[in-house]
């Protein structure tokens, strides 16, 4: 006949599952919402209503804090050097027609950056390779490292990095220096902005509206 504490037990090693579910609970709801508070409200929420579960959901809570805040800091602080050889091209308007019929790369749309909530410089230019496929470049380009940072497209002039219809190309190669990207295919490149998206926070390093060469 099993007593008391032998059938206390199992229940105290379930609780403990608590830890690692509100540890990634914690990290998603940052990722999802860009913010802390979302994610320690659910844990307050969670010690208010369960006592049992106090001990699991501050122990999963502090090893997801300090995990994200070690990681925030060395992706904050890093800075990121990449020196690519990008496509390059005539642009558009006033491409050569390529002699026996040989292709060209093609210049289709470029835009100097502006600075959304940190400071950003460089060009984004949208180059069709002798081949066929786009790719969007960087050149002279030059953000604040941050964490998970991305290259995004947005149809028209939107700056929202996150809303409809938003191309993403990929994580920032580097906070500094050339790089490219690949765009897909059939995207609308005319009239679209290039983004530098700090996905982690929903924020908009800068942005670069495309112009047909």
């Amino acid at each position: 006949m099993a007593t008391a504490s032998s059938r206390a037990a199992p229940r105290a090693g379930v609780r403990w599952f608590a830890a690692p579910v509100v540890a990634t609970a914690f990290v998603g709801g940052v990722w999802l919402t860009g913010g802390v508070i979302a994610g320690t409200a659910l844990c307050v929420a969670l010690v208010r209503r369960r006592r049992a579960l106090r001990a699991p959901v501050i122990a999963g809570y502090l090893v997801a804090a300090g995990a994200l805040a070690a990681y925030l800091a060395v992706s904050t602080l890093h800075e990121r050097v990449v020196h690519e050889h990008v496509a390059v091209g005539a642009p558009a308007s006033h491409a050569p027609t390529p002699a026996g019929g040989q292709a060209a790369n093609v210049q289709l749309a470029s835009g100097v950056f502006a600075s959304g909530e940190h400071e950003t410089t460089g060009t984004a230019h949208v180059v069709r390779l002798a081949g066929g496929r786009r790719v969007v470049t960087l050149t002279g380009f030059s953000t604040s490292p941050g964490p998970d940072l991305r290259v995004r497209v947005a149809p028209g002039g939107g700056t929202d990095g996150s809303a409809d219809g938003v191309a993403d190309l990929g994580a920032l190669k580097g906070n500094r220096g050339d790089q490219q990207y690949d765009l897909p295919a059939g995207f609308v490149v005319r009239g679209a902005t290039v983004l530098i998206w700090c996905r982690a926070f929903s924020a908009l390093f800068g942005s670069a509206a495309l112009r047909a060469s």
